[in-house]
């Protein structure tokens, strides 16, 4: 089975530094690192009462890893209001959940060297559950502060329904 359909001479797979994150279709600026996307099925082990050695195995219940998103801090707020739709202070009534919005779905696009979706999941029912509004600040390092959002999730998918983008052959000049 070719790796590549559409594209039979590409022998790379694709590269881990070119994605995008969106929010409700919108693109969430400056995201440069997300962990992985990573789920477990917990294994049942059970054996018959007559069988002397043989263990069974069957699935159990699946969870799904928290993904933690990292960005440059910047003035956009997208992080800040999201994260104070689970843990909100005000009006002397303490913290409480805004149970209405406070989950989101989001999409994440991995783009090939051109800059076209190659490969893209779709997250459900995504919250914050961590959030760090920036990380170390240091006066003798060179280093970019950095924001940090974890975020529960309830399952990811591989969205099918993107096609293997056909890559131009740039033309020299």
């Amino acid at each position: 089975m070719a790796e590549f359909t559409v594209n039979s001479n590409r022998f790379d797979p694709y590269k881990n530094f070119k994605f995008l994150v969106l929010f409700n279709g919108q693109v969430v600026a400056g995201v440069s690192k997300i962990s992985p996307l990573k789920r477990t099925t917990e294994v049942v082990k059970h054996r018959f009462g007559g069988d002397a050695n043989g263990i069974r195995k069957s699935a159990g219940r699946t969870e799904f890893e928290a993904i933690t998103l990292e960005r440059g801090l910047t003035h956009d707020k997208e992080f800040d209001d999201w994260a104070n739709k689970v843990w909100l202070i005000g009006q002397g009534r303490g913290s409480e959940v805004s149970l209405r919005d406070f989950r989101r779905d989001l999409v994440i696009q991995v783009l090939n060297e051109s800059g076209q979706v190659a490969v893209a999941f779709k997250v459900y029912r995504s919250w914050v559950s961590e959030y760090q509004i920036v990380g170390e600040l240091d006066a003798n390092a060179n280093a970019v502060a950095i924001q940090t959002l974890k975020l529960e999730n309830e399952g990811w998918e591989r969205d099918t329904e993107i096609p293997e983008p056909e890559e131009q052959i740039l033309a020299l000049p």
